[in-house]
Formats: C-alpha cells, sequence, structure tokens
C-alpha cells in the first residue's frame, strides 16, 4: 500500500461520489515521465481493494504499472487527459471504491484467455483535480473515466486500466471541500 497521499472521497450536488485528488504529485505541462507513474503504481502490486456499490474485490496484479502506462489509449491523451491519467495513479484505492454502473463485456481477445477468460467489466469513476493560479486554490476540473477490470482464469477480478478520461465540461466545482 502506498502511503502519503492526500486523496479524499465527497459526495457531489447530484448524489455522485467524487474522489479529490488535492496533491498534483505528477507534474508537467508538455512532458509526462511515465517511467515514474510505472514505478509509483508498483506500490500497488499485491493489493486489494472492495467496490462499495457492490462489495465485489478487485486486485492490483503485475500487468497494471505497464498497461497504465504503456496502452494505445494512453498514448493518445494529451494535455489535461494525460495530466490526469498520470494523477489519478495516485488515487487508485478510492477510485475502486467509488467504482458504478458494471458494465459486462465478453473476451474477444486470444491473447487475453488467461487474464481476461471470464470477460471485462467497466466501471465509471469521477474524479477532481486542483486547479491553483499563483499558489491559490482556484477551482477543481472534474474527470469522467471507466475502471477497465478483467476477470483471470484464477476467478479474481484485476483492475488492468483506467481509460476513456474526459474532462468534465459543465461547470468547474469552485472550491470543492
Amino acid at each position: 500500500m502506498i502511503e502519503n497521499r492526500n486523496v479524499n472521497i465527497i459526495t457531489n450536488a447530484d448524489g455522485k461520489k467524487l474522489v479529490l485528488i488535492n496533491d498534483i504529485r505528477f507534474k508537467g505541462k508538455r512532458q509526462i515521465n511515465w517511467d515514474e507513474i510505472r514505478q509509483y503504481l508498483k506500490g500497488y502490486i499485491g493489493d486489494s481493494y472492495k467496490i462499495q456499490e457492490n462489495a465485489e474485490h478487485i486486485n492490483i496484479g503485475n500487468e497494471l504499472p505497464e498497461e497504465y502506462t504503456e496502452s494505445e489509449s494512453r498514448k493518445s491523451l494529451m494535455g489535461a487527459n494525460a495530466k490526469a491519467k498520470a494523477n489519478a495513479a495516485t488515487a487508485i484505492p478510492e477510485l475502486i471504491q467509488t467504482a458504478s454502473n458494471r458494465a459486462f463485456e465478453r473476451n474477444h481477445k486470444e491473447k487475453h484467455s488467461k487474464n481476461a477468460k471470464y470477460g471485462w467489466y467497466r466501471y465509471d469513476v469521477h474524479f477532481a483535480l486542483p486547479v491553483y493560479n499563483e499558489n491559490m486554490l482556484v477551482r477543481y476540473n472534474i474527470f469522467h473515466a471507466q475502471l477497465l477490470i478483467n476477470h483471470a482464469e484464477n476467478g479474481r477480478k484485476y483492475l488492468y486500466d483506467i481509460v476513456g478520461i474526459k474532462k468534465e465540461t459543465s461547470r468547474p466545482q469552485q472550491n470543492v471541500r
């Protein structure tokens, strides 16, 4: 388990669980050090977290660091969405706890015949990152994403990646606390 994280779970005005990531650990406007993030994610390997909505246990296996940092979906991210994925790595336990709206799909790829023998699950998550102006908190940017969970041959479910990260454009949350 990774220590020294400044992450909170709140309920927003719409009644949805929102994960507040209060510290921007992975900075960089142009270049994000994905090797550093891969190393950080290795600290979660072997951990297990429970989804509050349905009490399912989600494990963190050896595949997460590599898939999270080297997937095609990650390589296509740019700007705020890339920074959001980088910093979402610091809130893996809370993102799993607040996951909702489970959707199942069968495995269709031979390469995943063991690690997703019993299919894939997608869960919705919402998280927020602070925006500062001259060291003053101005607002939080809210993001929506999906946790991609595989149901492996051993019967366990593993976090495989966080995909579909999109900044919500409705209205930013002002000084959420």
